[in-house]
C-alpha cells in the first residue's frame, strides 16, 4: 500500500523523529525503571504490599486502558496538539510522583501518568506512518524498534543507577523527577521540529465506545495484573469473566455505528486487511517476552546476589543486541529477504531465551553475556516488521487507531504473560526465595517462554499477506 507523504511533512522529517522518539521511550522506560525502587519506596513511605505493588500495576493497566482511545485522539485532533498536551500531562503527573507523601499520592500519581503515556505514545508511531514516504519508513520503524525495546534495558540499569548515586539526597523521587528536564527540552522541540498531521475529515469520538472499551480491557487487564500475588480472589475471576461479553458488546456497538454511518472508535474495517488479525496474533505471542526482565532481575538479585545497580548493567548485552538487530533489519538486509526477517528473528530470541535459563544458574558469565545479547538482537530484528506488518496496513487517515491498538495489544499481551509466567516462576520459588530453587524456576520458565515466542511463527503472516517491499 503506498500512499503520498502529506502536504504537511518536513523537508527532512528526521529531525521530528529524534523528538517523537522520546516520546516513544518515556512511556515504558516509567513502567520498567520503577522495579528497582520498589523496597526503597515501600520502606520510605510505609507502604502495605498492595500498594507497593499498585505502583507497577496501576501505571501499567491504565496505560493499556487507553491506547487505542489516545490514538484515536490524534487522528481526530491533531497528533502535534495531542503529544503536546500529552508530554505536558507526563510532566505533571511526574512532578506528583516525585514529591508524593504517601503511598495513595504515588498511586494516584501513577495513574494520572499511565493515562498521559497512553495519549503519548501512540502519536509517535502514527507520526512516523503518516509524515514518512514509504522509500523511508522502514529505516524510521527500525529507530521506533530500537526506541521501544530499549526502553527495558535502559530503564533498569538507569533506575539501579539513580538510587544507587542518590542525587540531591532524593532517592527513588529522582527516577520520576528526571522526566521534567526532559521534557522542558522536548515541549519545545516538538513545537519548532514536529509538523501538525491528522486525517483528512476529522471525525467524532464515540465516548460509548470509549467507555465499553476501557470497561472491557479493565475487566481484562486490572486481574491480570493483580490477581496473581492476591492469589486469584473471586473479584478478580469476576472481572475476567465479564471482560468477554463486555469486548463483545463493544464490537457490537462499533459495527452498527459503522453500518449507521457514523463514527467508531475502532473502524472494523481495519481488521478486514490482508493477515491483519494473524499480525496481531503473532504480536501477542511475540510479547511473551516481557516478563523476562522482571524475572531476570530477581534471579540476579537472589541468586547472583548483585546490587541494584550491577543487576542492571548485567542486562547490557540484551541492550547491545536490541541496538544492533533494528539496523540490520532495516539497513542490511536485502528487501528480497525482509518477509524472512521477523520469522529467524523469533528463532534467534527464543535460543537465546533457552540459553540463558541453562546458564544464568552456571557461572559461566561469557555465555551468558552471549544469550542475553541473541535475545536483543532476535527481539530488535523482529519488532519493527511485526510493527510495519499491521500499521502500514492501514490509511494514513486511521494511523492513530493503528498505533494505538499495537501499542495496545503489546501492553495487554504483557499483562497476560506476566500473570501465566508469573504464576509458574513464584510458585517453583516459593516463599523462603532460596537461591537454588530461584535458579531452577528460572530455567523452567525460560524453556516456556522460548516455547511461547515460537508459538508467533504460527500466527504469522503468510507470504500471501506480507506487504509488497
Amino acid at each position: 500500500m503506498s500512499h503520498p507523504p502529506p502536504s504537511t511533512t518536513l523537508s527532512n522529517p528526521w529531525w521530528a523523529l529524534v523528538v517523537l522518539l522520546a516520546g516513544t521511550l518515556l512511556p515504558p522506560l516509567d513502567f520498567f525503571v520503577v522495579n528497582t525502587a520498589l523496597p526503597f519506596i515501600q520502606q520510605d513511605l510505609h507502604a502495605s504490599d498492595t500498594a507497593t505493588q499498585l505502583v507497577v500495576s496501576a501505571y501499567a493497566a491504565t496505560y493499556a486502558v487507553f491506547l487505542i482511545t489516545g490514538g484515536r485522539l490524534g487522528d481526530l485532533y491533531g497528533r502535534r496538539r495531542v503529544f503536546l498536551a500529552a508530554m505536558a500531562g507526563f510532566s505533571l503527573s511526574s512532578l506528583i510522583c516525585g514529591l508524593a507523601s504517601s503511598a495513595a499520592m504515588l498511586v494516584f500519581g501513577r495513574i494520572l501518568q499511565g493515562a498521559a503515556a497512553a495519549v503519548m505514545a501512540p502519536q509517535a508511531l502514527a507520526s512516523i506512518h503518516a509524515l514518512f514516504p514509504d522509500t523511508h519508513k522502514q529505516r524510521a520503524l527500525g529507530l521506533y524498534g530500537v526506541t521501544f525495546g530499549m526502553a527495558a534495558v535502559v530503564g533498569q540499569v538507569m533506575g539501579g543507577w539513580l538510587i544507587d548515586i542518590d542525587l540531591f539526597g532524593l532517592g527513588w523521587r529522582n527516577l520520576f523527577l528526571v522526566n521534567i528536564p526532559v521534557l522542558l527540552v522536548a515541549i519545545p522541540a516538538a513545537l519548532m521540529l514536529v509538523p501538525e498531521n491528522r486525517a483528512e475529515h476529522p471525525q467524532r469520538l464515540d465516548p460509548i465506545g470509549i467507555l465499553l472499551l476501557a470497561a472491557a480491557l479493565i475487566c481484562l487487564i486490572v486481574p491480570l495484573v493483580e490477581g496473581r500475588h492476591l492469589d486469584w480472589p473471586l473479584w478478580s475471576l469476576v472481572m475476567l469473566l465479564a471482560s468477554l461479553p463486555l469486548f463483545l458488546l463493544f464490537w457490537h456497538h462499533e459495527h452498527r455505528l459503522f453500518a449507521q454511518g457514523r463514527d467508531p472508535l475502532v473502524i472494523p474495517a481495519v481488521f478486514d486487511a490482508p493477515g491483519m488479525v494473524r499480525g496481531l496474533l503473532a504480536t501477542v505471542f511475540f510479547y511473551a517476552i516481557a516478563p523476562f526482565f522482571l524475572l531476570f532481575a530477581i534471579h540476579q538479585h537472589a541468586y547472583a546476589q548483585l546490587p541494584p545497580l550491577q543487576a542492571g548493567l548485567s542486562v547490557l548485552p540484551l541492550g547491545v543486541g536490541f541496538l544492533i538487530g533494528p539496523l540490520f533489519s532495516g539497513w542490511c538486509i536485502s528487501a528480497t529477504y525482509q518477509r524472512y526477517v521477523a520469522p529467524v528473528a523469533i528463532v534467534i530470541e527464543a535460543l537465546g531465551v533457552w540459553g540463558t535459563g541453562l546458564v544464568a544458574a552456571s557461572d559461566h558469565a561469557f555465555w551468558l553475556s552471549i544469550t542475553l545479547f541473541l535475545i536483543g538482537a532476535g527481539e530488535g530484528m523482529a519488532l519493527p516488521p511485526l510493527v510495519r506488518h499491521v500499521v502500514q496496513r492501514v490509511d494514513r487517515r486511521w494511523a492513530g487507531l493503528a498505533a494505538g491498538l499495537v501499542n495496545s495489544v503489546l501492553q495487554c499481551s504483557s499483562a497476560l504473560f506476566v500473570a501465566i509466567e508469573g504464576g509458574l516462576f513464584f510458585p517453583l520459588v516459593g516463599h523462603a526465595f532460596c537461591p537454588a530453587r530461584v535458579a531452577q524456576a528460572f530455567t523452567i520458565t525460560c524453556i516456556v517462554i522460548g516455547a511461547l515466542l515460537l508459538s508467533a511463527l504460527l500466527a504469522y503472516p503468510r507470504r500471501a499477506d506480507t506487504l509488497t517491499e
